[in-house]
């Protein structure tokens, strides 16, 4: 038998596995002993490990934050990394989220796509391998992570209690064919606070709902004079409405909305609203902060203005979103989510930012950062699963890079690759999540020639 033939004969097995998983809730709870993520992963990564073992390979639990499956033998180590835990089912289903129902040549349920799915046929994958006899000079190790959807501590656990590191892997949590680069993110939050003066005084401002996601609404609240409110509410701008309220104007901007990866394919509500605020006669040190902000930020995407505009050829443009803001009458904060390409730096960006802000007046509040990743497209790894994908779909693939993160930066030499190909509906996350059946043996057949060409 072929090793692609050997995966087939295992497919009533892995269904069977698959749905018994899919039954366990995993999604994170409140911490316990031995479940640093909640029972509901903890059952989840228990019967995983178990299953293993019962087939008859190494297995080790990581103190519950992850636990591995290791086959063969040799100095270096090759890796296959899923993530077991799940994000809450949430509302519009159809079948049973921890159904693991199976109809019309699918299965449902909250994981199939992402991550049980593709992480469950790694393990069936790595039986086909061993049946196969096939001869291999590396170990093969599959990483089941706990705490990928919500926050990525699981693998920050595993490599500061000497888990060891691969020479290559890939993570089948993402799409295909292959993705090379995957943009560096910040997220800063600056505020600033002031006195008011003058006939104008900003009452309050409320925009966006998350630092990665273009806000479609926003607006502001503005004391001021019957007479001043009369004038302002007869202005227009398009995009925008302004309305005369007892205590003076409410100020209306509508954008569209975007992914923060992606935000010129929206329009900043926030940043609408800061040019039209910009055009009223504000007076005084609120009257610089909304200057400052509207030139700097206004609706750009790209980070010019601010002086942080980066590019290469590779993956494009630095992207900058300004996700949220709020302000009340005496002080205010925002959010920006901005990502640089994969060729730089962080110091090439965000020093920058923050000394612009600094010299306005801004306090940097908080940051969080998640590096670049990028690996060559002439690199072994790169070139080994564009070889498997070739081979399994006929199709000659090109790696992307891409504006968002995935599991992939969580462990040093992975990339992404799988589950979802070219064309597919991207179902994670959403109501009736599923994975068609020949789809994911189709997967397994590719994760097994992947890891068979990473480990031979």
């Amino acid at each position: 038998m072929t090793l692609n033939e050997r995966v087939l004969a295992m497919e009533a097995d892995l269904l069977s596995c698959l749905q018994e998983n899919l039954r366990i809730p995993s999604v994170e709870g409140t911490p316990a002993e031995g479940a640093p993520y909640g029972v509901e992963i903890k059952r989840s990564l228990d019967h995983v490990l178990t299953t293993a073992e019962k087939m008859g390979f190494r297995t080790q639990n990581v103190d519950g934050h992850v636990g591995w499956v290791e086959y063969g033998d040799g100095e270096e180590m090759v890796a296959v990394l899923g993530h077991l835990d799940v994000v809450p089912a949430g509302d519009g289903w159809t079948f049973n989220p921890w159904g693991g129902e199976i109809a019309n040549g699918r299965i449902f349920g909250r994981g199939t796509m992402d991550d049980k799915g593709p992480s469950i046929a790694s393990l069936f994958a790595l039986a086909a391998i061993r049946d196969a006899g096939l001869p291999l000079n590396r170990r093969i190790r599959l990483i089941f992570g706990c705490n990928e959807e919500t926050g990525a501590q699981d693998l920050k656990y595993y490599l500061a209690h000497g888990g060891e590191i691969p020479v290559m892997g890939f993570t089948p949590d993402a799409e295909y064919p292959v993705i090379n680069g995957e943009k560096g993110i910040i997220n800063v939050t600056y505020s600033h606070s002031y006195q008011q003066a003058g006939a104008l005084k900003l009452l309050s401002i409320q925009g966006g709902t998350a630092a990665n996601v273009t806000p479609a609404f926003a607006r502001a609240k503005i004391g001021c004079s019957s007479e001043l409110a009369d004038r302002i509410a007869k202005l227009y701008t398009p995009m925008m409405k302004f309305s005369k309220q007892d205590y003076g104007v409410l100020v209306e901007a509508f954008g569209v909305s975007a992914h923060g990866s992606t935000p010129e394919q929206g329009e900043n509500a926030i940043g609408r609203l800061m040019l039209a605020l910009d055009t009223l006669p504000f007076e005084g040190e609120i009257q610089l902060i909304i200057h400052f902000l509207a030139e700097k930020l206004g609706m750009e995407t790209n980070g010019k203005s601010a002086g942080i505009y980066l590019h290469d050829d590779v993956s494009g443009n630095l992207t900058l979103n300004w996700g949220t803001m709020n302000a009340d009458e005496e002080k205010l904060s925002l959010v920006i989510n901005y990502r640089f390409p994969v060729t730089k730096e962080y110091e090439d960006c965000a020093p920058a930012l923050d000394a612009l802000f600094a010299e306005a007046g801004f306090t940097k509040e908080k940051e969080t950062f998640k590096n670049k990743l990028y690996m060559s497209a002439d690199c072994d790894l790169v070139k080994i699963l564009l070889k498997v994908y070739k081979e399994h779909t006929g199709i000659e693939g090109t790696p992307k890079c891409i504006g968002g993160g995935t599991y992939a930066k969580s462990l040093p030499n992975i990339l992404a690759f799988g589950p979802i190909f070219p064309g597919d509906e991207v179902r994670e996350h959403k109501p009736d999540e599923f994975l068609e059946i020949p789809k994911l043996m189709k997967n397994t057949q590719m994760i097994a020639s992947a890891m068979y060409e990473m480990a031979k």
